[in-house]
């Protein structure tokens, strides 16, 4: 099993860095990584610095809470495609799908998609604050949306990836939409189980130390 094509080599904090990014982007390349995946404003640079390579640019939308305007996160996604983003993880509105406005989540996810193309996107769905009804439901929403991808966390929130919840995710999805699992995947056991249950993509921001020493620092994403 390859791992490194597994893992979306991410850095997201509010701390970070011009050099943090091309830390991350070198790391990205030595390590043959999927992608990067960074919030908007580092698109540019991400690309510039990763040209030249196979590494894809994953840039993150309505990140992290998922509640901003429909209009805003549809143009913020356009932006990140316009500067290379290859990849766009959004979070969807989790407040709206609490309330049982689905129209709305499924007309969201939607109108993004649509707004690029052929470019992949990955709904976030933030498990940690959703029942088992609402990941179910939020899945057949993103399905129904055309979403490429269910993604289980931010990293942001109260918890990470599952075994339970990508359990549950994949049976909503089965074949119709990939699952990646982030958050907590801070060892190379781990993160061979999720790829075992069918997981396609990894989130971490250590997958250099999960390719080197098999585990992660404790409380890193």
């Amino acid at each position: 099993m390859e791992l490194n094509k597994y893992i979306d080599h991410t850095v997201l904090k509010a701390t970070t860095t011009v050099n943090d990014i091309k830390k991350l982007c070198a790391e990205a390349k030595e390590y043959k990584f999927f992608s990067v995946c960074v919030n908007g404003s580092y698109v540019n640079l991400a690309k510039k610095e990763l040209e030249g390579s196979d590494v894809k640019v994953a840039a993150v939308i309505g990140f992290p809470l998922g509640a901003m305007s429909k209009e805003a996160k549809v143009f913020e996604a356009k932006k990140c495609i316009e500067d290379g983003a290859n990849e766009i993880d959004m979070v969807l509105n989790i407040g709206l799908l609490k309330s049982g406005k689905y129209d709305e989540v499924e007309q969201e996810i939607r109108e993004i998609k649509e707004a690029i193309g052929d470019n992949v996107l990955k709904v976030i769905l933030e498990t940690c604050y959703l029942t088992d009804d609402e990941k179910r439901k939020a899945c057949e929403l993103s399905v129904n949306a055309k979403a490429d991808f269910v993604k289980t966390s931010t990293g942001f929130g109260t918890g990470g990836a599952t075994f339970e919840d990508v359990a549950l995710m994949k049976e909503v999805v089965g074949d119709k939409a990939q699952i990646k699992a982030s958050g907590g995947v801070r060892d190379f056991e781990t993160a061979k189980k999720y790829i075992d249950m069918g997981v396609t993509r990894l989130g971490t921001s250590s997958g250099v130390l999960l390719m080197t020493t098999g585990k992660a620092k404790e409380g890193e994403y």
